[in-house]
């Protein structure tokens, strides 16, 4: 979809449909730069289709000074730490990504031996980064409670540091599922960690190039199981979805049995069916942040009372999403307000009026959360094209599982 907004007109039953989902854009991501480190050639199968995955692959196979991230935090702060133990670059992005804090990476890489020039903002990108010519130290610490993304950009370029590596997370750790999934294709490139209480210590050692192949997106697919949650009928079956997978995100499974979903693993993936809903749910998103705007607006449309902590972070990712919800959530009679440090969603009492606009605030996940509304109403989505960041075929997977979208 190339228009500036597009109308998706209700669809309350969802005919049984077999969705591909796109290839986790996270774990892609990681094996992208691992393989890089690896200094082989890596076969990399089911290889992202996400424009975040596309940018890194593009970048990593480019010698051009400056790096333009565009819009992919991950891309930003795992090619920082990966230019601090190669060479020289320059990295830069949209003004959104030059909005985003970078200097707790920079610090650390900096208390490495990298040396770290801010271009424009203190702590924030563009950056030049120059690698570390002698390590100056294997001890860093690192507050736990920040993006993960900054400790698993570290943890990656660890064994190929001369003394190795030993963190030191401090405080309250938080997406433990990110950096577990981290350390798992670490462990698939040959790389070992120990990992014991808040310290993670990865000695000096070689990434061993590999074949790997990635697996289908958590995160997408749980887009699906709000469409089947907000559906009068509706079954999918998400094709090789894994039970036992290493990416935190498949957490949503089980939060959406108190949702109105069950899940049934099947030799072919994940079968989705309609099953009750709890009337009220707390929910703790410390470990997988980007699941929030998909549940809160379905318990919002399902009238399920719902109290949420652990979304520190949405306030600086592709846009601050609480903000976002609470303005979007809001045009349709829901409210989400903090409370003692926790977020309580009241839920729509009735129902809204048909064409509802929505704004996605040029984050990829407003705009995925909100579709599946039009399980219950027509609905307007502007600037549909911000799904590409992570599932560009989004759309095209609405039509087939039976929904009508026109560009306007």
């Amino acid at each position: 979809m190339n228009s500036s907004s597009i109308k998706i007109i209700r669809n309350s039953t969802i005919q049984p449909v077999k969705i591909s989902l796109p290839a986790s854009k996270s774990i892609a991501n990681r094996a992208l730069i691992i393989a890089a480190l690896s200094g082989q050639n890596s076969l990399i199968n089911n290889l992202s289709e996400a424009r975040d995955t596309r940018t890194m692959q593009r970048l990593l196979g480019s010698d051009i000074p400056i790096w333009d991230v565009l819009d992919a935090g991950t891309t930003m702060r795992f090619l920082t730490a990966l230019s601090a133990v190669t060479q020289p670059r320059t990295l830069t992005g949209t003004t959104r990504m030059k909005e985003r804090p970078i200097k707790i990476l920079a610090d650390a890489l900096t208390t490495l031996g990298a040396r770290i020039e801010y271009l424009e903002q203190e702590g924030y990108p563009p950056i030049a980064v120059g690698p570390i010519e002698d390590q100056l130290t294997k001890n860093i610490s690192v507050r736990g409670d920040i993006s993960s993304q900054y400790i698993s950009a570290l943890l990656m370029i660890a064994p190929v540091l001369p003394y190795g590596l030993e963190i030191e997370l401090t405080g309250h750790i938080g997406s433990k599922p990110y950096i577990n999934t981290t350390l798992a294709v670490m462990r698939s490139y040959g790389v070992n960690a120990e990992w014991n209480d808040h310290i993670i210590y990865i000695s000096q050692q070689r990434y061993i190039a590999k074949e790997y192949t990635v697996e289908p997106d958590w995160s997408a697919a749980s887009y699906w199981y709000s469409f089947v949650a907000l559906s009068e009928s509706g079954e999918v079956l998400l094709e090789d979805l894994p039970d036992n997978s290493i990416q935190g995100d498949r957490k949503i499974a089980d939060y959406m049995k108190l949702l109105g979903v069950h899940t049934t693993f099947t030799p072919e993936g994940a079968l989705l069916t309609k099953c009750d809903h709890a009337p009220e749910v707390t929910f703790d998103f410390t470990d997988c942040p980007d699941m929030a705007q998909t549940v809160a607006v379905l318990c919002a449309a399902k009238g399920i009372k719902c109290t949420m902590s652990g979304l520190e972070s949405l306030r600086i990712k592709e846009t601050d999403r609480i903000y976002a919800l609470q303005t979007e959530l809001a045009k349709i009679g829901a409210e989400l307000k903090e409370v003692n440090n926790e977020w309580l969603l009241t839920p729509v009492v009735g129902h809204w009026k048909e064409d509802i606009e929505f704004d996605t605030y040029h984050d990829h996940r407003m705009a995925m959360a909100f579709a599946p509304l039009s399980a219950l109403s027509t609905v307007i989505i502007h600037d549909p094209v911000v799904v590409d960041k992570s599932y560009p075929r989004y759309w095209e997977d609405m039509e087939k599982a039976g929904f009508t979208i026109s560009e306007l």
